[in-house]
């Protein structure tokens, strides 16, 4: 387990994947003692079908020993403490996405990013969003053109019912850290369909 990394792990919406998202946090938890979790106002405050918002910041404070950050108040000192050496986003929604892309800072997550790339350090995009290949594929390009975003390898999730909609792959999230601390993109960014 590392302890010279300083991970921030910062939650948004998409709350049917919040089930792997926590999966995904206790994995890299195993490989960084330092996790500072984060989520966004909304999905810290909303109960939805998939979930009660008081349930996913206990598990997210349990599984990092850390409390939470859920307003920008909180997530403002990241930049100036330099608190983080890499910031993931996951999921990342289109909403959010488009925030990253205009320089909009008006959440947790959002000011989170804003703090942490004034110190020119990685932030890393697990994107979850129905219109990823819609209205938020000029999102998706807009930051795939910045310096320091990388993004979790993604494919479409529903090719025939949702054909807009792409998931990151978050089994491939401790490999896209490591190459993002490296300063490189992981590859292939574009994934197939997944076997069923």
């Amino acid at each position: 387990m590392r302890d010279d990394i300083q991970v921030g792990f910062a939650v948004c919406g998409s709350f049917c994947t919040h089930r792997q998202v926590l999966d995904a946090l206790t994995e890299l938890r195993e490989l960084y003692k330092n996790i500072l979790p984060i989520a966004s106002d909304f999905s810290a405050k909303t109960n939805t079908r998939f979930g009660r918002a008081e349930d996913l910041i206990w598990e997210m404070e349990r599984i990092t020993g850390r409390n939470v950050i859920s307003n920008i108040q909180g997530a403002e000192p990241i930049g100036p403490q330099k608190l983080l050496d890499i910031l993931v986003i996951a999921p990342c929604t289109g909403n959010t996405l488009a925030k990253l892309a205009t320089g909009v800072a008006d959440t947790s997550v959002t000011m989170a990013a804003k703090a942490h790339l004034r110190n020119g350090r990685p932030v890393v995009v697990a994107i979850s969003t129905n219109d990823g290949l819609g209205t938020a594929a000029k999102n998706i390009g807009e930051l795939l053109n910045r310096k320091n975003y990388y993004f979790v390898p993604f494919r479409q999730d529903d090719p025939n019912g949702k054909p807009t909609s792409v998931v990151a792959d978050l089994r491939q999230l401790p490999e896209t850290i490591a190459a993002a601390l490296e300063g490189r993109q992981l590859q292939p960014l574009l994934l197939g369909p997944e076997a069923r």
